[in-house]
């Protein structure tokens, strides 16, 4: 049924034919976020080589360091969509299917184009690590720009200072 029929139903007493319900998951508040990437730096403590350590730590200092931020991301932003997966999701399963296997099948034998399952957890772990650094040099930029506007706002409002942005409307020199 239409939604335009589940209206006319209702206003004649009569239940829609079909309801449908779709429940969400819950969105992960930051204490979770912070946990989950914690949890998985816990999990590879003494467990992984240093290739992978150093990796996942850059990880998981992006995520924290996003945390804080995700507030600025609008309601489904798929930026910030892809930091909290990561932290939940993409980062957990990488390393928990290469901590599955034994260690010598994971980091000698050839598995996938020539790559060992250590080499392609480095891949995911790299590929994963650049999407947060790009998604946080946009959020620093941003907040930056605010800075420069806000700074040329105070410029207009009280007259020249220090805050005056060359080239931002003024005259140079003046």
């Amino acid at each position: 049924m239409s939604a335009l029929g589940d209206l006319v139903a209702r206003l004649f007493g009569r239940a829609p034919r079909h309801v449908v319900e779709i429940e969400a998951d819950p969105v992960p508040t930051a204490e979770q976020i912070a946990t989950a990437v914690r949890d998985v730096e816990a999990s590879i403590e003494g467990r992984v080589p240093a290739a992978v350590t150093a990796r996942v730590h850059r990880i998981t200092g992006t995520v924290e360091d996003m945390v804080p931020r995700l507030d600025r991301f609008g309601v489904g932003d798929r930026q910030a969509y892809t930091v909290v997966a990561t932290a939940t999701s993409y980062l957990p399963e990488a390393v928990d299917g290469y901590l599955r296997l034994p260690r010598d099948f994971a980091d000698r034998r050839v598995v996938s184009r020539g790559k060992t399952s250590l080499m392609l957890l480095c891949d995911q772990l790299d590929l994963l690590a650049m999407t947060l650094e790009k998604i946080s040099d946009a959020v620093y930029r941003s907040d930056a720009q605010a800075l420069v506007a806000h700074g040329q706002f105070l410029a207009e409002k009280f007259g020249r200072s220090s805050l005056d942005v060359p080239g931002a409307g003024g005259t140079e020199g003046s």
